[in-house]
């Protein structure tokens, strides 16, 4: 299959998290069959339930090529025009599958082995897949991690750390607030507080920034909240001990209680001569996999399209990613 069909023909299989598995079927028969032509192996590496992460091989892997199966929601069926293939996932990484699914073709039709490809699931909400695979690792050296960074290798990506933030009040009557207390108000101080604590900052991968991602709470208009939470993710960019000491400290102080949903740390990446570069503000699998190897992050299309109604990629980067790919490992393979 052409690179922009078999890209198509991977979106149209709903893989939203938690339904990985009928992609993973297709990828698991397509990769078998390019396997039994060419001396490789694939095997299911289970996650929970029926979902599994896909491993395939030729030779000991070096050099691991490795991205993630699921979507957000909505599904989203393909399309295409001249310059984009569109859908769920088309950047976000389906298009860097089927890329990376190219480029190893093309390195066994030009006689090479020691690399791999790892494909798994759950990577849009708990990195299940990631941190199942960590606990099995295949001896690689380099893991190359594809998300959308516009064909640029990533110099670093920032952290995320998730906080829920609670608030417990007295119900009253609205019409006399004084007899009741508000968890409402009482949540809305601790987020003014919240917002209040100096960040840090690095170097390379700029400022730790905050959104406050949902908000609840009440039981209706005329009473008075006994009840409000809020839902608050943290791009980190560093270790985050003091930072989380501060902004515990602030928000408790108002009477709010506050915990640690999930953390992911923020990472600093590899590079190498002739391949531009950039900088990536979300997070990835790749602090899931330290034992896959040292890591570089790439793959076409860009985030800001990704997780949104517009998701596209553009035909001529999924044709470069292929080349980019290809070239990547040939030059990690060369490293030793």
């Amino acid at each position: 299959m052409d690179l922009f069909p078999l890209t198509r023909a991977l979106i149209d299989v709903d893989s939203t998290t938690g339904r990985e598995r009928a992609v993973a079927d297709f990828l698991f028969s397509y990769l078998s069959a390019i396997a039994e032509r060419t001396g490789g192996r694939v095997e299911r590496m289970p996650v929970t339930g029926d979902r599994y992460n896909l491993f395939a091989a030729w030779g000991e892997p070096t050099v691991v090529l490795s991205t993630h199966m699921d979507t957000v929601p909505p599904f989203v069926p393909s399309s295409e025009d001249a310059e984009h293939v569109w859908g769920r996932g088309a950047c976000d990484t389906k298009g860097g599958i089927a890329a990376m699914v190219k480029a190893i073709e093309a390195l066994l039709a030009a006689g090479q082995a020691s690399f791999g490809l790892l494909l798994v699931v759950g990577e849009e909400t708990d990195s299940a897949g990631a941190i199942a695979a960590n606990e099995e690792p295949r001896g690689s050296r380099y893991l190359i991690n594809g998300e959308p960074t516009e064909n640029r290798l990533a110099l670093g990506s920032k952290g995320a750390l998730y906080l829920e933030v609670t608030a417990e009040g007295r119900m009253a009557h609205s019409a006399y607030p004084e007899f009741g207390d508000s968890a409402i108000e009482k949540l809305l101080a601790a987020l003014t507080r919240l917002r209040q604590v100096p960040l840090p900052s690095d170097p390379v991968l700029g400022e730790t920034t905050i959104n406050v991602g949902t908000l609840s709470g009440g039981r209706a208009p005329n009473v008075v909240a006994d009840r409000a939470r809020a839902e608050v993710m943290i791009r980190t960019v560093g270790d985050t001990e003091e930072l989380k000491r501060n902004l515990f400290a602030a928000i408790e102080e108002t009477g709010a209680k506050v915990a640690i949903w999930r953390e992911v740390p923020a990472v600093h990446l590899g590079a190498l001569p002739g391949f531009e570069t950039t900088i990536v503000k979300y997070t990835t699998d790749v602090p899931r996999l330290p034992r896959w190897g040292q890591p570089f992050l790439l793959g076409p299309g860009t985030i800001h399209v990704a997780h949104t109604p517009e998701e596209r990629v553009p035909k001529g980067q999924l044709v470069e990613a292929v080349g980019l790919y290809r070239d990547l490992v040939l030059r990690l393979l060369a490293k030793g």
